[in-house]
């Protein structure tokens, strides 16, 4: 039997001259990507994050590579990204041997949370310019992301109303035992009058003054009264300071968690405990083209209604100008969102009964009110059976962004004893009304038309892989479910590393696809 032999090796071997360690990285890796795209960006504004005194800080080029890449691989813990600048060659290789610990990574993200937004903005010009978006065109969609927060800290604001209001019966109550002259110095008795938690310690103050005064006599159970009085009013005043602080949280939100009071409680379809609760988290509303993110905002409300405008606001501040054609689902179909679009570009959106009214099988209700015969000319509705419906006022609705809509109202002559009756309507009385919005009507009839024409058909099927695809990319293959940052402010710069990431991976695959590999030189 011949004897074996094995090349021998020795696990602190030393090397004189080391050699190059990215001639074991391929030539197509992303990372290498990853070194290109950031070595052309300007980083100028990061640059004055730093001064010039102390300890020499690690390269902002560096540790923007070395995040970035991380996110590429569904890494997100600096702890993590600390370990790999250890044991990854690809890591090792980016950050030039440098050894960051998972603080100082932590710090970095930190202290590029107002600039991490303009690196995203860089990005998307540049795939612009190499011809991978076009910034004409923009197909909207969101959806809810939960908080980091505890979602058993909730806060909600009929609550706090309510409990607020008896509270406010309570204090009153103990006021009217207070003695009158200091009571009418303070309080002037007005019923309409609320009291501020500082008012409400002054007479706390003022009975625990009156109690060591030589000058009020008063026996033994009249210094008990008021000195419990004086503990009450003290407790109360603490406790509506409290409410006060919890209603200027909320703000225009019915709801907020302790734990991340920018984060409001909303119903998530990824609930894993299939319980049904609301939880704390953030309505994340994103714009994409060729399946890469050009925009993203965060919204507390939960609909998407309200969410549309600032969202196209946000567009135009981050490049200059509107997309010539916006692409939505029926979430934001509203007519304030129609008005916004006619002076803003052509836009293709849904409206919530486009699906119905289009399926092969339906049959339009005479007896709802929109399908009424309006004659414009003389302003006035037929009904099923032929009656005029004449004007008789106008309605306004306020939305709770401060649009105002106005509805017409009709009126019949006499609906009694007509045989369509128990079809048409059920209410009480003799004659039916019906509101009619003439505006958002002729919204959405143009709409209809846009979306059923050639081009609208391509945009809608069109729609269905881009965000909704770019959603599940994310929660799915990127394992990004939940943000792992507490306020508003880190939570967006989380998800800008994140975009970042996300668009440069989508390059890497087309590039990968088409065979181009120039680095962006």
């Amino acid at each position: 039997m011949a004897k074996l032999h094995f090349r021998s090796y020795t696990t602190n071997q030393m090397v004189l001259f080391p050699q190059r360690i990215d001639e074991n990285i391929a030539e197509n890796d992303p990372v290498r990507i990853v070194s290109s795209i950031v070595d052309h960006l300007d980083m100028s504004s990061v640059n004055k994050l730093y001064n010039g005194m102390g300890r020499c800080p690690y390269h902002p080029r560096m540790m923007l590579k070395v995040i970035i890449y991380a996110y590429m691989n569904n890494i997100y813990s600096c702890r993590r990204i600390e370990q790999l600048l250890l044991r990854d060659i690809h890591f090792i290789w980016l950050s030039g041997y440098e050894k960051p610990d998972f603080i100082t990574i932590n710090r970095f993200r930190n202290r590029l949370k107002d600039e991490i937004n303009n690196i995203f903005t860089q990005l998307v010009l540049v795939l612009a310019t190499k011809g991978y978006v076009s910034l004409d065109v923009e197909y909207v969609d969101g959806t809810k992301i939960e908080s980091k927060s505890n979602k058993y800290t909730f806060v909600w604001r009929k609550t706090v109303e309510r409990n607020r209001a008896r509270l406010i019966d309570k204090v009153k109550a103990l006021l009217a035992q207070v003695d009158d002259c200091i009571a009418q110095d303070n309080t002037k008795t007005d019923e309409t009058v609320e009291f501020t938690p500082s008012q409400l310690a002054e007479i706390s103050a003022e009975l625990n003054a009156s109690l060591s005064d030589p000058q009020v006599e008063m026996d033994k159970e009249e210094k008990k009264k008021r000195r419990k009085l004086a503990k009450e009013l003290k407790e109360r005043s603490e406790k509506l300071a409290e409410y006060n602080q919890h209603l200027e949280t909320l703000g225009d939100r019915n709801s907020y968690s302790k734990t991340d009071k920018d984060a409001t409680f909303m119903h998530m379809k990824e609930d894993a405990i299939n319980d049904g609760l609301t939880k704390p988290g953030y309505n994340l509303q994103i714009a994409t083209e060729n399946q890469f993110i050009t925009n993203f905002a965060l919204f507390p409300n939960p609909t998407d209604t309200l969410t549309y405008i600032p969202f196209m606001e946000s567009f135009r501040e981050r490049y200059g100008h509107f997309a010539s054609t916006e692409v939505a689902d029926s979430g934001y179909g509203s007519e304030e969102n129609y008005e916004f679009m006619e002076q803003n570009g052509t836009a293709y959106v849904k409206y919530n009964r486009f699906h119905i009214e289009h399926r092969p099988q339906y049959v339009p209700d005479p007896f709802r009110s929109e399908n009424f015969y309006y004659n414009k000319k003389e302003d006035y509705c037929v009904c099923p059976m032929g009656q005029h419906m004449t004007r008789t006022g106008t309605s306004h609705k306020t939305s709770a962004s401060g649009y105002v809509s106005n509805r017409a109202t009709y009126t019949a002559q006499n609906c009694e004893g007509c045989p369509l009756r128990c079809l048409c309507f059920d209410a009480s009385g003799d004659r039916r009304v019906i509101e009619r919005n003439h505006k958002l009507e002729a919204y959405r009839q143009k709409a209809s038309e846009l979306l059923t024409s050639e081009e609208g058909l391509r945009h809608r099927g069109k729609r269905c892989i881009e965000p909704e695809a770019v959603f599940g990319q994310i929660k799915y293959n990127m394992a990004y479910r939940r943000f792992r940052h507490i306020g508003v402010d880190k939570v967006k710069m989380d998800f800008a590393f994140f975009a970042i990431a996300f668009n440069i991976k989508k390059m890497v695959a087309k590039m990968t696809k088409g065979g181009l590999f120039s680095y962006l030189r």
